[in-house]
């Protein structure tokens, strides 16, 4: 005997249909910014791959000033005059030639840098400052030339020597009486012993020959190079010793006298050596009164 069918309850799937998915405000934020950052990595990666290739770089930022300055020249942007400041001793020839400029040439494509390096190349030039002046289009060349303080006699040739002790290579003829230094070593030296024996200008300016000896120490010869009055100076404490000659030369007059030699070489001591007259032995010279300084 068969049942009799019960009733069946069907329940009716329906084809699900595309909806609008609405995000918070937040969470809309934080996809932005994760999308940005993503892009981000993309084009940093892009872009660090294209420095790595450093030869296309260069090529293209070239390929670009080429055609920038050739379009400035087209435009009137060319070379004027070149403007020099401060040339005394140096030759024009030799500038000219570490300048190597001509009118015309592209006024932008000049390279500063190189030129303030060959001008300052030259023997006389200590500083040169290059700027570029527009319309007219000029190239002002501003030169700071070494002074000469002293000439320099080592192995029977004479240099001259600037402020700072530096030899200048270069051909000099003084126009005025110069210190003249002699030995090995000397540029070097010379401006601490300047500083050191400057305190009287008239007496300072008497010294004509400084004679460093051994790599060691200084003699000084005051008023006449042949026959001056020779000045041995101690290798330390140079100032103390010169301001003790000074302190004697006011009180004593020592250096009004005839002598030949004053040492100061030796510390509370001084030993000086009388001129010969005539053909005589020397007078003897009172004892000097040392005073402490």
């Amino acid at each position: 005997m068969v049942d009799a069918p019960q009733n069946i309850e069907v329940t009716k799937t329906e084809t699900p249909q595309k909806s609008n998915v609405v995000y918070e405000p937040k969470e809309f934020v934080i996809r932005l910014i994760g999308n940005l950052m993503i892009l981000a990595v993309i084009f940093f990666s892009a872009f660090v791959a294209l420095l790595l290739n450093t030869d296309m770089v260069e090529e293209k930022i070239e390929s670009w000033s080429h055609d920038a300055y050739e379009f400035a020249a087209e435009q009137g942007l060319t070379l004027d005059d070149v403007v020099i400041i401060g040339r005394e001793k140096t030759a024009k020839k030799d500038l000219l030639d570490a300048l190597q400029l001509q009118r015309g040439d592209n006024f932008l494509k000049i390279d500063i840098h190189e030129l303030k390096n060959r001008v300052e190349a030259l023997p006389w030039v200590k500083e040169a400052v290059i700027k570029r002046k527009f319309f007219p289009n000029v190239l002002e060349v501003n030169l700071q030339e070494r002074n000469v303080r002293s000439i320099w006699q080592i192995n029977e040739k004479f240099h001259p020597i600037d402020d700072d002790g530096n030899v200048i290579d270069a051909p000099f003829k003084p126009q005025k009486p110069i210190l003249l230094i002699v030995g090995e070593g000397a540029p070097q030296n010379i401006n601490k012993l300047l500083s050191a024996i400057d305190g009287n200008k008239k007496v300072f300016e008497r010294v004509k020959v400084a004679n460093y000896i051994s790599n060691r120490r200084w003699n000084l010869v005051l008023d006449d190079i042949e026959n001056g009055i020779t000045i041995k100076l101690p290798e330390e404490n140079i100032e103390q010793a010169w301001k003790k000659l000074l302190k004697l030369d006011a009180v004593n007059g020592i250096l009004k006298r005839k002598l030949t030699i004053i040492d100061l070489r030796l510390k509370g001591k001084v030993t000086v050596k009388l001129k010969k007259i005539d053909g005589k032995a020397p007078v003897s010279l009172n004892k000097l009164k040392e005073h402490r300084v």
